[in-house]
């Protein structure tokens, strides 16, 4: 809390159940972890630390957190270095902190000194539980003695046993050793067709993996941390080896060959942490989003999730899915006509065209290392052998496209089931989600069909125009900015505007496999061996559920694209097209980004009626039903957006929309309100980053800068940038508070004081400033869009300049810029604000040959404008 000392940690057995407790308040003047031991009749266990320096709030607030604890438990330790004399009760801050625990009936154990300094600091204090054999320890290398004692709490829960599992052990001479022994095979005249030859060939490489690297029965042991390693190892060893010692003779030279070792070991620690880190950095610095997960893992471990794997279990799990599924569908009252308006789609796509090797090869470099447990090759081992064994998968790909088959161990997916979060439940079934785990060569296979499909689809224009979801170019950003752009042009018009925001109920599972053939064929126009590729592909698809070393049965799968594989976005994509025609035909204004619908309707100040709305939804439940798709009421939301800020009672009637009202809504992880300020917004994105601040801070001392700047830019800097693009025309009140944040990050990274001026430290980092960062993005996506690199729903709205008659400025690459009426509305439009901000760039910065020089020079012109103004 203050920088330096403190912070808390637990260590436990598995032979106990333990569950992180969270409290309903955070407290400022002390640190504090909690968790429950056991099931039934559960003790609460509390960690606390209270920094040395004083602070006026600690009385109030542990007596706040004992006042909500304690009623709950009737069994209650509480242990930590408190940093309160309790052996001094004359002492006011003592007085009344005994008061407090004597209050509660709380028990205090330790009564030597527990600091070399004198006084006890360090306190056991217990309720409802015995406490004995309290022994403290004269350690010598710390300044605090170790508190030991024993509480009388029984092992309610058998310790969970994982079961042996069966492993193959690679080294560096297997993949050789494979390649050799898969070359001289000769394939079998009966392997001709796609089904023979996949089968031939998974049970070759199982052969030859039998043979150079057999599966062995390992136990399964506690996985040691990431970053620990031989340098580590041998380091521990010599301090407990110092330790035996020191212990043995009590000689002073020992306590010093025992504090050097230690030092050395803490030397190492960090070193090998730094190491690690920066591996981590340096493989993924391309890659933000990677990046952030990675370093996440290491600032907030996954917590162990307490289940007790077993076969049944994973039934259990097999069952729950299903049924949740079957249960949907069954819900669903089909309505007796359609009310989508398609038009059959004229371009025909018949047949797939066979892959190249060296298509192939592209595949596999760029393709991740992952697959599913019944690969017979491990995919990283795959990627290792591949050259040896790339004609054979190659002909296994090209004859299933070309005879329209897709072998049936191609359709089988493992599925594990996963916390959605961890503060969750884990004794509910309905708290995970399953993760569908596809085999590698059938990902393989899906790719080559994507990148066909999709060059036939663009090719054709098949795809709906505002679906976002899973298309190169397109973004959330992308979506939001074109629906905020309508709204704020239609409210500065004068008009209201009514957005209404629908998701569904496990949408991509039930998908109804014989109208998503229908679509394809009807409204995408495959025919042919390709239709019937795509038949085989649905067709007989099963599952099974994987936890823990167990297995459940094996299931059908009859309905959804298949989750884990890379056609199913795309698929479910050409599912909903019919949608479009619904909206169209009702005149209503939408985008969609996969099943999150953002539909939206201006209404006139003389006419604010919603029955065109209210029709329109009408239409989408009954297509939804005819779809076998649910909508998910509870997460409906409607928000009104007027010409001018209002806080009062909607001056809309909404009818059967009106308990689905609110002020702030949520769209793809952006909080827009009424009146557009983006005010719970920012709030969210402030309190987010200053939170990772805290926790980057942790880091920073095992990080060179250039790595932490990286890693900087991953939490701060990319989560400042997510959708700012609507932030341009806020208020500078507004910007100052994603400012500060900036500044905060700025001073941490150069490890500046709070005082010191925080223009030099931005200018020396070459950091623009928020507001300079929102313009870059508004005319990013300007010049993206004037050179077909954004989607077409953005490059529609922008307008080359061309005069009536000819003058120099027709060939400065300008923009025409739309009238507006509204500063706080259509100025903010991208429509307008767009073009208004590229014409007052430097014609050299327009007229940039590729992307990359646009944003070089862009950002060259803005540092100058920023820290060099004239």
């Amino acid at each position: 809390m203050s920088g330096r000392g403190g912070g808390t940690a637990s260590v436990f057995t598995n032979d106990f159940k333990c569950k992180r407790h969270c409290v309903s308040s955070s407290y400022s003047s002390f640190e504090l972890t909690s968790f429950e031991v056991g099931r039934s009749d559960p003790v609460l266990f509390a960690v606390v630390y209270r920094p040395p320096k004083y602070n006026k709030d600690f009385l109030k607030e542990f007596s706040d957190f004992l006042a909500e604890m304690m009623p709950l438990y009737d069994r209650v330790l509480i242990v930590g270095d408190f940093n309160i004399h309790v052996c001094c009760p004359e002492k006011p801050l003592v007085k009344d902190f005994l008061e407090i625990i004597d209050s509660f009936n709380l028990v205090q154990w330790v009564s030597g000194t527990t600091h070399e300094q004198g006084h006890v600091l360090d306190l056991v204090l217990s309720h409802g539980l015995p406490v004995f054999n309290i022994e403290i320890c004269d350690l010598a290398v710390l300044d605090h003695m170790p508190v030991v004692f024993e509480a009388g709490l029984s092992r309610t829960a058998v310790k969970s046993t994982a079961p042996p599992q069966r492993r193959r052990i690679f080294n560096s001479s297997t993949a050789g050793q494979f390649s050799s022994a898969f070359n001289q095979l000769v394939v079998p005249p009966s392997a001709a067709d796609v089904l023979e030859l996949s089968s031939w060939f998974s049970s070759s490489c199982t052969s030859i993996l039998d043979s150079v690297a057999p599966l062995k029965t390992l136990k399964p042991r506690p996985k040691p941390e990431p970053w620990f390693n031989e340098r580590t190892r041998a380091a521990r060893r010599a301090c407990r080896k110092a330790e035996r010692r020191w212990r043995r003779d009590k000689l002073q030279i020992s306590l010093q060959i025992l504090k050097n070792c230690w030092h050395f070991y803490q030397g190492t620690v960090k070193l090998a942490k730094q190491e690690y880190l920066a591996n981590i950095i340096v493989l993924n610095q391309h890659n933000p989003r990677v990046l952030f997960k990675m370093i996440d893992s290491v600032l907030n471990p996954p917590q162990a999730v307490s289940l007790e794997a077993s076969t049944d279990l994973c039934n259990m799990f097999l069952q729950f899915f299903n049924n949740k599924v079957s249960n949907i569908r069954a819900d669903i009252t089909l309505p007796s006509s359609d009310p989508s308006t398609c038009v059959l789609c004229p371009a025909v796509f018949r047949e797939f065209e066979p892959a190249s090797l060296q298509f192939l090869n592209e595949l596999v470099s760029q393709s991740k290392p992952s697959g599913s447990p019944l690969d017979s090759i491990p995919p990283k081992f795959f990627k290792e052998v591949f050259p040896s064994i790339a004609q054979t998968v190659l002909s296994i790909i090209n004859s299933s496209l070309a005879a329209g088959v897709v072998p049936s161990t191609f359709k089988h997916a493992t599925v594990q089931p996963i916390l959605k979060k961890p503060s969750l439940d884990s004794a509910v079934l309905a708290n995970f989600r399953p993760i569908s785990k596809m085999p590698y060569i059938s990902k393989l296979l899906e790719k080559v069909v994507y990148s066909q499909l999709e060059d036939f689809l663009n090719q054709h224009k098949i795809p709906e125009v505002f679906q976002s979801g899973f298309r190169p170019l397109h973004s959330t950003e992308s979506a939001l900015l074109r629906v905020s752009n309508d709204i704020l042009l239609a409210n500065d018009a004068g008009d209201y505007v009514v957005l209404v925001l629908l998701d569904l109920t496990a949408a991509v599972d039930t998908v109804d496999h014989s109208t998503l053939i229908s679509r394809l064929q009807n409204l995408v126009g495959i025919q042919g061996t390709a239709l019937d590729w795509f038949k085989s592909y649905l067709a007989e698809r099963t599952m099974c559920v994987s936890l823990g070393g167990y297995e459940s049965t094996t299931a059908r799968v009859p309905s959804g694209v298949p989750q884990g594989s890379v056609l199913g976005p795309l698929l479910f994509s050409l599912y909903l097209l019919p949608l479009g025609s619904i909206l169209r035909k009702h005149g209503i204004s939408f985008h969609l980004y996969t099943d999150d619908s953002q539909i939206y309707l201006p209404l006139k100040k003389d006419n604010l009626s919603v029955t065109q709305l209210l029709s329109c939804l009408h239409d989408i439940k009954d297509w939804l039903a005819l779809s076998f798709l649910s909508l998910n009421e509870k997460k409906t939301e409607v928000v009104i957006f007027g010409p001018n800020d209002f806080s009062g009672p909607s001056p809309i009637v909404l009818g059967s929309l009106t308990g689905f009202l609110k002020s702030t809504v949520s769209s793809l992880g952006v909080k827009l309100d009424s009146n557009f300020r983006m005010d719970q917004q920012i709030s969210s994105v402030v309190k987010l980053s200053f939170l990772s601040l805290r926790q980057l801070a942790k880091v920073k001392p095992f990080l060179t800068p250039a790595h932490y700047e990286t890693v900087i830019h991953a939490f701060i800097t990319s989560r400042l940038d997510y959708c700012n693009s609507l932030y341009l025309g806020l208020s500078q009140s507004s910007l100052l508070r994603l400012q500060r944040v900036q500044n905060a990050a700025a001073r941490l990274m150069v490890g500046a004081r709070k005082r010191d001026h925080i223009t030099p430290i931005l200018a020396s980092l070459h950091w623009l400033p928020v507001h300079f960062r929102i313009h870059f993005k508004i005319l990013l996506l300007v010049f993206k869009s004037l050179h077909g690199l954004a989607p077409l729903y953005l490059s529609e709205l922008l307008t080359p300049y061309s005069p009536a008659r000819c003058l120099r400025s027709a060939d400065q690459m300008l923009l025409e810029v739309p009238r507006s009426r509204r500063k706080l509305r259509g100025d903010r439009a991208f429509a307008v604000a767009a073009p208004k901000l590229w014409n007052t760039l430097p014609l050299a910065i327009r007229e940039a040959p590729s992307l990359s020089i646009f944003k070089t020079r862009l950002k060259t012109h803005f540092y100058a404008l920023a820290f060099n103004p004239i």
